[in-house]
């Protein structure tokens, strides 16, 4: 017979890790509520990426201020339509490249989205490539609109 949980007991069963499928709470926080969600009106920049092998699709605006003269990412918002790891990966990369100069964010790599959301599955890293370089191909969208 198949045991049944009440509700609370339930929370805190799937509040463990080996529930999460091998996410971590970071991961599964930001998969449960991003913070940074939706479009920008009149973006700056724009980065579209997309997997054909898992069918991930990743569109990320950036909007971009000047700080102590320099360039800087005011705010970034992200669609994605994919797994929790790839929209876990694309509110990080968000939260990770605000604040940053554009030299500064162009250096966010896979291994650092992965670093900050407590490491991902290895089946997984794909997410954070494709969350790195959507914010790579942003920055290059908004400097090529500047020639």
């Amino acid at each position: 017979m198949e045991k049944k949980f009440e509700k609370e007991e339930c929370d805190e069963e799937f509040k463990k890790k080996e529930y999460f499928g091998g996410y971590s709470k970071e991961v599964m926080d930001r998969f449960m509520d991003p913070k940074n969600v939706g479009e920008i009106e009149n973006p700056d920049g724009r980065g579209r990426v997309g997997n054909p092998a898992c069918g991930d699709i990743l569109q990320l605006h950036i909007k971009i201020g000047r700080e102590n003269g320099k360039e800087i990412i005011k705010d970034v918002k992200f669609k994605t339509l994919g797994c929790a790891a790839a929209l876990a990966t694309s509110d990080m990369v968000a939260d990770l490249a605000k604040g940053k100069t554009l030299d500064e964010a162009r250096k966010i790599s896979r291994d650092d989205v992965a670093e900050a959301l407590g490491n991902l599955p290895k089946i997984k890293m794909h997410c954070s490539n494709l969350a790195s370089d959507a914010l790579k191909k942003a920055i290059d969208d908004y400097r090529k609109k500047k020639e």
